[in-house]
């Protein structure tokens, strides 16, 4: 059997994902088949897995940083959250249909026998496991029928490395406290603790390392620093910092504004032109006053309507109206696109019970949602500028039909198989796709800025900016935590 070692923090965002991520590097490059898994992941931000699935978005550029293909074993079951008490199901890369909490209480034991099933067969192809607790293990009330933290590690008995951030303060409060919660077996996995996110001169952390250590009798196994200038896909929440250039001095060349929808999905889309220096990027919450801008893209949406209800009641119609009269470039993106239609229909009460909603009615065309979900990895060319290379990814629920797509935005696939997508309206003013991920590749992205209004637009390549993120974060780890203690008891 392959070895094993689980990942928890104290809470979320304490840096789990990067942990894995770093460490699923660092075993690749010492020769190791490694794999990432997350038995339970609950984000609006996911990818489309070689085996045609869904899963988290983090356990994607984790495989990419082991060094290998994400498939839907590494993320066996994804929830997505439609509602405040309600979520998608993603089982093995497929949706299984809407559960509220309760009932996806009911449903754990069909999902835990997902999980181990799917731990089995990464287990039998590589030499180490690294995964991913969810949230906080010292979670009371989620702990009946656990498949996520000490419910899963307990039932392989896998050793555990508990995560804490000491940026948000309360550092040995988090460790200490969520040590007392867990159970005498739970609390014997636990093999050491990492300390992350630290700003400073870590000696004078050391007495509360000796202190942490004698309360809890678990070694401190490193202290990672403030790591700045990742660019890393979110897990789910919006980026706390906007882009690179938001606070800059200097007039940028391009302002973007996207709307930060209650429901936004895969918001990664956005992370390359976060980054690009030529970009004032920013998103812009419900209720927050809307800035003018050169381009508005309108993001992928985990429910639609409620969305697009969402920005009628905050100003967005009128504003987006009058951002196009004045010769403002507008992107709509999956449920963006979906938004900017006649119609948007729901006759299966797919996303809600409304059979009916208006569109924005920018562009002619009506979306009707359908069980089936699309799911596929795609390339092609972006019909600007006579034609440059584009890929990325589609997962929705849809199909969208009308005059409108006779314009398309996009050619994908190839010979037999190549197909048009989204549509370019006849002003020439606004573009809908329902390919995620456009903006990752540099000649599309590019081109995109130059249709925007950027004449000199740099050309910038985010997947090398993402892979010298992973190198720089794998460096860093396996500076500053004691490899030799975290692997020993591993393999």
């Amino acid at each position: 059997m392959a070895g094993m070692l689980m990942i928890q923090g104290t809470s979320s965002d304490s840096g789990k994902s990067t942990l894995v991520g770093a460490l699923c590097r660092i075993a690749a490059r010492s020769g190791l088949r490694v794999a990432p898994f997350k038995p339970q992941n609950m984000s609006l931000n996911s990818a489309v897995t070689v085996d045609g699935g869904e899963i988290g978005r983090a356990q994607a550029w984790q495989a990419l940083a082991a060094g290998i293909a994400a498939e839907v074993d590494m993320n066996p079951v994804l929830l997505k959250p439609n509602s405040e008490i309600g979520a998608q199901v993603i089982v093995h890369g497929r949706s299984t249909g809407n559960l509220d909490a309760r009932a996806y209480h009911r449903y754990k034991p069909i999902a835990r026998q997902a999980v181990l099933e799917s731990f089995a067969r990464l287990q039998a192809k590589t030499d180490l496991v690294l995964i991913e607790g969810a949230g906080s293990p010292a979670e009371i009330n989620l702990r009946e029928g656990d498949i996520a933290n000490m419910g899963f590690a307990t039932a392989v008995d896998c050793p555990v490395v508990l995560v804490a951030d000491i940026d948000r303060g309360g550092v040995f409060a988090q460790i200490l406290g969520t040590l007392a919660c867990l159970a005498e077996d739970e609390r014997a996995l636990v093999k050491g603790v990492i300390i992350n996110k630290f700003r400073g001169d870590v000696s004078l952390l050391q007495p509360g390392i000796d202190w942490i250590e004698a309360q809890t009798g678990k070694p401190v196994l490193g202290v990672v620093p403030f790591i700045q200038g990742l660019w890393l896909d979110a897990e789910d929440a919006l980026p706390k910092h906007q882009g690179a250039r938001a606070a800059a001095d200097a007039d940028p060349a391009l302002r973007v504004v996207v709307p930060a929808l209650p429901r936004i999905s895969n918001h990664t889309d956005f992370d390359p032109l976060r980054a690009h220096p030529q970009v004032d990027f920013r998103f812009v919450r419900m209720g927050d006053a809307i800035p003018a801008a050169d381009l508005v893209i309108l993001p992928g949406s985990k429910s639609v309507q409620r969305d697009l209800d969402a920005l009628r009641q905050h100003g967005w119609e009128p504003y987006l109206r009058r951002h196009l009269r004045y010769g403002g470039k507008l992107i709509g993106i999956c449920g963006g696109l979906q938004m900017l239609g006649r119609e948007l229909r729901d006759p299966l009460a797919i996303e809600s019970d409304v059979a009916s909603t208006p569109g924005l009615g920018l562009l002619d065309f009506v979306t009707t949602l359908e069980p089936h979900k699309q799911l596929v990895n795609t390339s092609g060319t972006l019909l600007l500028g006579g034609g440059v290379p584009a890929r990325g990814y589609e997962i929705h629920m849809g199909a969208s039909e009308g005059p409108a797509f006779s314009r398309p935005a996009l050619r994908l696939g190839g010979g037999t198989d190549e197909r048009a997508d989204g549509a370019i309206s006849e002003d020439g003013q606004i573009l809908v796709t329902y390919l995620h991920g456009l903006f990752d590749s540099p000649d599309a992205c590019e081109a995109l800025l130059r249709w925007a209004g950027v004449d000199d637009a740099q050309h910038v390549d985010h997947d090398a900016r993402r892979l010298a993120s992973i190198d720089k974060l794998a460096d860093v780890v396996a500076e500053h935590v004691r490899l030799d203690a975290l692997w020993e008891g591993v393999a």
